[in-house]
């Protein structure tokens, strides 16, 4: 926290820019002793902290900001009205993170209210005021708005990502129409607040049960009742009926897609499913109700024009959201978002499973625990193959071994139990320095076909290369791509970056082809699957016969330069066949000085 001109409080910029001016509230806390003075601490967006202090003079400060309207800021609020201070409300944005803020996922977007707050109906909020004005929504921002929500819809996006994909057969050979009864937690103050109680879900579920038959009505249970956390309102209630009730935690778009009509109370689902095109009823006042898109049993008189949902989603998911890049640290927009939730949520769907991790030797078992994380995802360790091709059975996962220690043995072993055996092998840029000297990498492989080094069986990345026009981000990922590529060269970039920049690199003629051979570790795994009975030598020797008249380097691998690895030649035995031995210089500064490079399976 900074303190300017002694006028006003603000957050560090890290936090880009959310709100500038504070003084001290009940803020989620965390207290601890600074100087002397109690001193509140707020985690926002990574491992950005800020620290409050307690404050007896408030006539130098301007604004009060809290955590919406909730129980929480009552004395935040009450401290703005009692020395007639604005208050601004912090409130969790649409689009939050990859897993539940109550477990300590850090938050890609936060909204920003001066008005009110957006689940409060009861008052007019900034949301509010927007969609009832008019001269913001320019096409481009509608057209913006719609490929936000399309790619929302195609990535099963929501305020929270943890969840897998719904089952596919919750109605089962029920005919249509699907109906969702959304259930709520008891105390959620958005209900309060939106104009309902807990008669709302009472007459919402006596309505469902009127108008259509019993086997077509499911009643959605919230998560935090499923994590025993909260209590919620339609439990009882669906039993007594004999009302089937969907209990598991799952994406809510993949399940919102198989209803064709949706009940809810103030829920963020309902507006998600008018964002899938389904029949929305409210029984409150959500944010995206009296807007003319939902079958509302509440009214809101200060709500008075017909919203579109582009205009709608416009609205709240990118004019009153504010969002920020984690890994930047800067602020964003909300496709940026998308794609990164997008893509976090892959690879936790991707690692949703039991690894059984197979003779992983002491230091690599932090790194490999930490690339295989997942919100329902487990890793344990083992050193013996029968105990963890059982357990990796037992519990419907797989086995994980490092690639180069996988043997026809154990494959045969895990194909008669029918266990995937996944091969996990350093990325394509790895770290700064070498692996051999315990450098933890910045990228890894893993591989449930094959690894990318072995011809000799299928790959995932065979498999990638050989779909990828049909992929569904062709386009993007090949502009993504062409961004990465003239990074990596302008920072030269390789896979260890090892080196010294100060070492300087002899005179190269300028009238011969120059030709690069680089070494390898000559015991690795790729030369032995790929080289073909190859070694440096050999290689070496044929860069000669294939180039008599070219200026050729030879660079020994920086791991057996280190004496760490096999596939050393003696320098008088090298220098028969290459004009100069380079040693300790940055590959990405070599390459773009050669004009070929004679290899066996160098990266």
């Amino acid at each position: 926290m900074y303190i300017y001109n002694n006028l006003f409080i603000c957050f560090s910029k890290k936090i880009y820019n959310i709100a500038k001016i504070f003084i001290l509230v009940e803020f989620k806390k965390k207290y601890s002793i600074c100087n002397n003075k109690i001193c509140l601490r707020i985690n926002y967006c990574y491992n950005y902290n800020t620290n409050f202090f307690r404050i007896d003079n408030y006539n130098f400060y301007l604004f009060v900001i809290g955590w919406g309207h909730k129980p929480t800021a009552y004395k935040a609020r009450h401290y703005a009205a009692k020395h007639n201070l604005p208050y601004i409300a912090l409130e969790d944005g649409f689009l939050r993170s990859l897993d539940l803020g109550c477990k300590g996922a850090q938050p890609l977007s936060l909204v920003v209210d001066h008005t009110g707050i957006y689940y409060d109906a009861t008052e007019p909020s900034d949301l509010e005021n927007l969609l009832n004005s008019s001269g913001w929504e320019t096409l481009d921002l509608l057209d913006s708005a719609y490929r936000a929500m399309e790619d929302i819809n195609r990535y099963h996006l929501s305020k929270y990502n943890h969840a897998p994909d719904a089952p596919s057969d919750l109605w089962g050979n029920t005919p249509t129409p699907h109906v969702l009864v959304l259930d709520q937690t008891v105390g959620d103050a958005s209900v309060s607040l939106g104009m309902a109680s807990e008669a709302s879900f009472k007459a919402m579920l006596d309505e469902t049960l009127s108008l259509y038959p019993l086997e077509n009505i499911r009643v959605k249970t919230h998560p935090d009742v499923i994590a025993g956390k909260k209590r919620g309102f339609l439990a009882d209630c669906a039993k007594s009926h004999l009302v089937q009730v969907i209990s598991l935690d799952c994406s809510p778009i993949s399940l919102l897609a198989q209803a064709d009509v949706v009940y809810t109370v103030t829920s963020q689902m309902g507006f998600e499913a008018l964002m899938l095109g389904k029949e929305v009823h409210c029984f409150g006042m959500p944010f995206y109700a009296g807007w003319g898109l939902t079958v509302d049993k509440q009214t809101c008189p200060r709500r008075t024009r017909k919203r579109s949902i582009e205009e709608v989603f416009a609205a709240a998911y990118m004019l009153y959201a504010r969002y920020v890049n984690p890994i930047r640290e800067e602020r964003c927009d909300i496709h940026e978002t998308i794609s990164l939730l997008a893509e976090q949520r892959r690879q936790n769907e991707r690692n949703r499973s039991f690894h059984a991790c197979l003779g992983f030797r002491w230091w690599k078992k932090p790194y490999a625990r930490a690339y295989l994380k997942s919100t329902g995802g487990e890793t344990s360790f083992f050193r013996n193959s029968r105990r963890a091709i059982a357990l990796a059975k037992a519990r419907g996962g797989e086995v994980v071994v490092w690639s180069s220690a996988v043997t026809d043995t154990l494959q045969q072993q895990c194909d008669r139990e029918s266990v995937t055996l996944a091969r996990m092998e350093d990325g394509f840029i790895r770290s700064v320095g070498l692996g051999s000297d315990f450098n933890w990498p910045y990228s890894l492989v893993v591989d449930r076909k094959g690894i990318y080094y072995d011809p000799t069986r299928p790959s995932d990345l065979e498999d990638i290369l050989n779909t990828f026009p049909d992929h569904l981000d062709n386009d993007a990922l090949l502009k993504r791509a062409a961004s990465l590529r003239a990074l990596i060269l302008e920072k030269g970039l390789t896979k260890y970056n090892t080196g010294l920049s100060d070492v300087s690199l002899p005179y190269l003629p300028e009238d011969k082809t120059i030709v690069l051979v680089p070494g390898q570790v000559e015991d690795d795994a790729s030369v032995r699957k790929g080289g073909f009975g190859m070694n440096n030598l050999s290689l070496l020797q044929k860069a000669r016969e294939n180039r008599p008249n070219a200026f050729i380097i030879y660079k020994p691998h920086p791991d057996v330069e280190s004496g760490n690895r096999k596939g050393r030649i003696a320098e008088e035995i090298a220098l028969r066949y290459a004009d100069i031995i380079v040693r300790n210089y940055p590959m990405g500064q070599l390459l773009p000085k050669v004009h070929e490079v004679h290899t066996l399976t160098s990266q």
